[in-house]
């Protein structure tokens, strides 16, 4: 079950001290800090805690807890890998990744959750990682891909403060609706950003500031009645989801203990000091541009002026409730120098 992680060693490092690791009969251990990691399940248990600045306050243990009580998303729908990738297609930009990202391309998924794109994404002869802080969810990951032998999905237990691999080890890095929900995500992207190699590409989904406003009215409204009224959520009057399903997608929208919301132009400028190019956004950064089904997520676009973005983002504060008033930036790592 280590079997990614026995060929691929080099490629990892201790998140304690980033000396190298060996892999023992019963674990993982740091050669230079002795520090010994557990493996459960097939999951090496690679979590090491942020150091914050005592003045800077730490919702990491907080968030955690959070997603160990109510892992979001889940695979109550998906019996096989026929069902995953027949769901996941349905869904545009999911579709648009398979079929954009290049067969044998190394792709990190930071804060995979319960792993379905990390699994979704590892079908079509990639090497995906999956990483997240929750065990439980990573479980169920872990627990899809071996009973349908996914040999080229690998997950681990991670703290994206505190990585385990290796600068530059990865050609895409993947982290969707993850960074709103930690201390600093300025910081985070810088940290994930080091593992993408010269050339490769990150792609950040992030709460955006306008398009969360029809969410946070709903949020004080569900709070005020007690939590009723929840079918002014059009995710949660849907027929065909489970009530598990329901109840995640409320969790995660309505009941998550730590959230921050952020612009166009705001991420813009993260990629730009994290060394990275913009490419590409969801919605487009260019007024009246729609999202298409022959989009071309990682060729060049420009990142419109300071009116096309705000007329975009004003159109986000009606229509971004749709998918929890998400959008998405893709970066292309600049060469040193």
């Amino acid at each position: 079950m280590l079997d990614f992680v026995e060929q691929n060693i080099a490629l990892f490092c201790c998140p304690r001290c980033q000396g190298a690791l060996e892999i023992l009969s019963d674990g993982l251990e740091c050669s230079q800090c002795q520090q010994h990691f557990n493996v459960s399940g097939g999951i090496p248990l690679l979590y090491w805690p942020t150091e914050w600045n005592p003045s800077k306050k730490d919702v990491t243990a907080e968030v955690q807890a959070f997603y160990e009580a109510t892992p979001f998303p889940n695979y109550d729908e998906f019996d096989n890998v026929g069902g995953l990738m027949e769901k996941a297609r349905q869904g545009l930009f999911a579709k648009l990744l398979d079929e954009q990202i290049p067969f044998g391309t190394r792709v990190l998924e930071v804060g995979c959750g319960t792993g379905q794109l990390s699994n979704f994404l590892s079908v079509a002869n990639r090497a995906v990682v999956g990483a997240d802080l929750c065990l439980n969810s990573l479980r169920l990951g872990q627990e899809f891909k071996e009973r349908n032998h996914l040999q080229r999905a690998c997950f681990v237990q991670m703290n994206l403060f505190r990585p385990v691999f290796r600068p530059s080890t990865f050609d895409l890095v993947i982290s969707n609706g993850v960074l709103h929900h930690t201390a600093d995500p300025l910081l985070a992207l810088k940290t994930i950003g080091s593992l993408v190699r010269p050339n490769g590409y990150i792609l950040i989904g992030l709460y955006h500031k306008y398009g969360r406003l029809i969410t946070d009215a709903r949020r004080w409204i569900f709070r005020a009645s007690g939590d009723r009224l929840q079918f002014l959520d059009p995710n949660l009057r849907k027929t065909q989801s489970s009530t598990a399903k329901k109840r995640a997608w409320f969790m995660d929208q309505y009941k998550h203990p730590h959230e921050s919301k952020h612009t166009l132009g705001e991420a813009i400028g993260w990629l730009e000091q994290a060394g990275f190019e913009f490419v590409n956004s969801i919605p487009s950064t260019a007024a009246f541009r729609s999202f298409s089904a022959d989009e071309k997520l990682f060729a060049p676009h420009a990142a419109g002026t300071a009116l096309d973005r705000f007329l975009v983002e004003a159109g986000m504060a009606f229509t971004g409730s749709q998918q929890g008033g998400f959008f998405i930036v893709i970066g292309k790592k600049k060469r040193p120098g």
